[in-house]
């Protein structure tokens, strides 16, 4: 596949390319209104091109109509045919394709089979559990046998115990797949588990991408940051001191100089009620508490002051400090436990 996707919808303006392999899972990240949707509604063809291209195996797909183009779609909440049976759901596609009744009841057999619903296809939809149902509607895309298959929120309407269980499958399913898949998910771990690239995006550009991996050790936005659970800095860097663009100094155990960012995740936070005595420490801020929240099962304590930043305690230290929303306290991170990388 090979996209440069714009779409201008005034205030609104998509610019995004997207290049993917056969057999590449690729997921589109990004915060509410970034443009994820729209980029999956283009690729399925269901909003217009203003500008750029789309080529999927080397054939232009820009002016072909949704229902000529050898792309599937499973829509965050499904969209199967209520008055269908699960195998007829699936046959759908083939018998769109002209294959006779039988055959596309055949094929329809063979993935409902492979998805572990056998016992499921004479049931309608509503008679399906929720993981039940986004199983048909991945066998009813993949049924058509398409060159590209988008996903949108596949995972969004499950509870958390089946979503876990799905998750494994969808995963197991799109390894199997041998053409494009792209992914629109709000959820890091979907991202992490399911795609080979992540592909962020904010006010409908590109700010990002890379493999889970590489994403993850090195943010490069607030959002990513926030996404992956890492406190991120920009600054100037002069061997192993980062000037802060907006704070004061901070220690790293890296030797670079230029723009770079600094990371370093909450749990490397440790908190004092009075300043220590005797710390080594370099990287020491005076702080307030914003506010605190539980993570998990430790206490995460948003800070504000010298650098904002987040910090993450078990509730016995929470206690212990006595933490409360304005309570004054001391934040150190040693160096070696920040990561600094070119900005």
């Amino acid at each position: 596949m090979d996209a440069h996707l714009v779409v201008d919808r005034p205030p609104f303006r998509l610019d995004v390319t997207l290049t993917a392999a056969p057999g590449d899972v690729v997921a589109l990240l990004g915060p509410n209104g970034a443009g994820k949707s729209t980029a999956l509604r283009t690729l399925a063809g269901l909003t217009p091109l203003t500008d750029g291209h789309l080529r999927l195996d080397g054939t232009a797909l820009d002016r072909t109509p949704p229902e000529s183009r050898p792309v599937g779609v499973v829509f965050q909440d499904y969209l199967l045919f209520p008055h269908l049976s699960a195998l007829d759901n699936v046959a759908f596609g083939p018998r769109c394709q002209g294959a006779s009744k039988a055959e596309a009841r055949a094929q329809a057999a063979a993935w409902l089979d492979r998805m572990g619903l056998a016992d499921h296809a004479a049931a309608r939809p509503r008679r399906l559990s929720g993981g039940q149902a986004q199983r048909v509607a991945l066998a009813r895309a993949l049924a058509t046998h398409p060159r590209l298959l988008l996903l949108d929120e596949p995972l969004a309407a499950l509870d958390a115990r089946t979503r876990l269980e799905v998750r494994a499958q969808l995963r197991r399913h799109l390894a199997e797949f041998e053409a494009v898949a792209v992914l629109v998910t709000h959820d890091p771990l979907d991202a992490m588990v399911l795609a080979d690239r992540l592909v962020v995006i904010e006010h409908g550009r590109v700010v990002q991408e890379g493999t889970p991996a590489d994403i993850a050790r090195h943010p490069r936005t607030d959002y990513i940051a926030q996404l992956v659970g890492l406190n991120l800095y920009r600054g100037q860097a002069a061997g192993h001191t980062v000037r802060l663009d907006a704070g004061p100094d901070i220690t790293t155990t890296e030797d670079l100089s230029g723009p770079v960012f600094v990371a370093f995740p909450p749990s490397a936070v440790t908190l004092f009620r009075d300043r220590p005595t005797g710390a080594s420490a370099r990287n020491l801020w005076r702080c307030e508490v914003a506010g605190l929240e539980t993570h998990g099962d430790q206490i995460r304590a948003d800070l504000t002051g010298e650098l904002p930043l987040a910090a993450d305690l078990t509730t016995v230290a929470a206690a212990d400090l006595e933490l409360h929303p304005g309570a004054a306290v001391w934040a150190t991170v040693k160096a070696t436990q920040t990561h600094a990388y070119p900005a």
